[in-house]
């Protein structure tokens, strides 16, 4: 029914007589005869619920047709049951299921009758297929309608990112206590893959766990690097629960003690997390956590003279502080509403990630270098204020040190 209720409302802004064409993917060769694992487009999931490859679901106010794969007993004793044409009209709640073989012979007479058709081209082996059906044919664009109901999320959906912050963070807290110097980078990322398999949860992107110079590289994802006496470790880590993505970014020393230098660095990150934090809140523009944490970081390394006055902060914090969150990590959603930024509705989930990243350098005192910081949380709008979904994770200095003595 949550499903039905948002292709239901999708329509309802919709112009009268709206067609609605949405595609998953097909399965991805990773190299020889081996997949990689398939994840339904996120837009698709959110509509139809369906989870398989090669699916098209094609709806109005009137009427709801799945194109799926046809059952197969030989294929399905190596890749496991499929839904099939017959048991997807029930179990999908449509009014009529084909074979996605039928696409050509079908999708003529879905369309024929529709006074404006929605579709969106993505990366996508179907696309092609659609595109020469609909050749002639005008079509606008999805994207615009759906982005915009996958930005406000509902109770179901925020149970579900609770969940994933809550499995996040314990693999977050196992790997703190784990780390010593010594072990290598991918012996900690395990700690992840543990902890999420074991709560039947996915990755919701490739694992950054970066110890000492590599906490300066943005996207490190090698992870095969042996951990440092002395040096901090980086890692952002988060599981997707159905779909739905949680983003965890925690720094801690990998001895389990900060040097008078990275706590004067770490110190400066976590007030403007938590200043940008405490600025998020219905009516506030969306930009302001980033300008909060901007300024506060700017102020910190210009008091350590690290920064010049007029000097390039982008040097030491280059990235912004914050993405939406839901079905996608970098979920989707307008940050501007008329070249206007738009302001924070309850119902939307950003992270909150500001960092410091000091490569080495010789007009910085030496004691500064390498040093890379981030502290990243997911933060709901509520009606009063906000709720941080991953604030049960330690991020003082005195409470990461606590944690990883015992």
């Amino acid at each position: 029914m949550i499903h039905q209720n948002r292709r239901k409302e999708l329509l309802s802004q919709l112009d009268d007589g709206a067609l609605v064409i949405v595609a998953t993917n097909s399965e991805q060769i990773r190299n020889g005869d081996v997949h990689y694992p398939f994840r339904a487009h996120s837009d698709f999931w959110y509509l139809t619920g369906f989870t398989e490859p090669e699916a098209i679901a094609v709806f109005s106010s009137d009427t709801y047709t799945i194109f799926l794969r046809d059952k197969d007993p030989a294929r399905e004793i190596w890749d496991g049951k499929r839904l099939g044409v017959k048991d997807a009209p029930q179990t999908l709640k449509a009014d009529q299921a084909y074979s996605i073989s039928q696409l050509k012979e079908i999708l003529p007479q879905l369309i024929a009758d529709a006074s404006q058709l929605y579709y969106d081209f993505k990366p996508c082996t179907l696309d092609d297929e659609i595109i020469q059906l609909l050749s002639k044919s005008q079509y606008q664009s999805l994207a615009t309608y759906v982005h915009e109901m996958r930005l406000i999320k509902s109770t179901e959906e925020i149970e579900l990112m609770q969940k994933a912050a809550n499995i996040s963070v314990q693999a977050h807290e196992s790997a703190m206590q784990q780390t010593k110097a010594g072990l290598f980078e991918f012996e900690i990322a395990s700690v992840f893959d543990a902890g999420f398999r074991k709560n039947n949860s996915e990755h919701a992107y490739t694992p950054i766990v970066a110890g000492g110079e590599n906490a300066c590289v943005l996207h490190y994802i090698e992870n095969n690097k042996v951990l440092k006496d002395g040096d901090l470790l980086l890692i952002d880590a988060g599981c997707e629960v159905e779909g739905y993505a949680s983003d965890i970014t925690r720094t801690f020393p990998i001895n389990g003690k900060f040097s008078e230098a990275q706590q004067q660095i770490y110190q400066i990150v976590l007030d403007a997390q938590l200043a940008a934090i405490e600025s998020i809140k219905p009516s506030e523009a969306v930009f302001k956590p980033h300008q909060i944490a901007t300024h506060v970081i700017q102020q910190g390394l210009l008091g350590l003279g690290i920064l010049q006055q007029g000097g390039d902060l982008s040097q030491f914090y280059m990235h912004g502080t914050g993405h939406w969150l839901g079905l996608d990590v970098h979920d989707v959603g307008e940050y501007k509403q008329d070249n206007q930024h738009r302001q924070f509705t309850p119902g939307m989930v950003t992270t909150v990630e500001p960092g410091i990243y000091i490569r080495k350098d010789d007009k910085i005192n030496p004691i500064y270098w390498n040093i890379g910081i981030r502290i990243e949380d997911d933060v709901l709008v509520t009606e009063q204020g906000n709720t941080v979904l991953t604030g049960s994770l330690v991020k003082t200095i005195n409470e990461i040190e606590s944690l990883m003595k015992n």
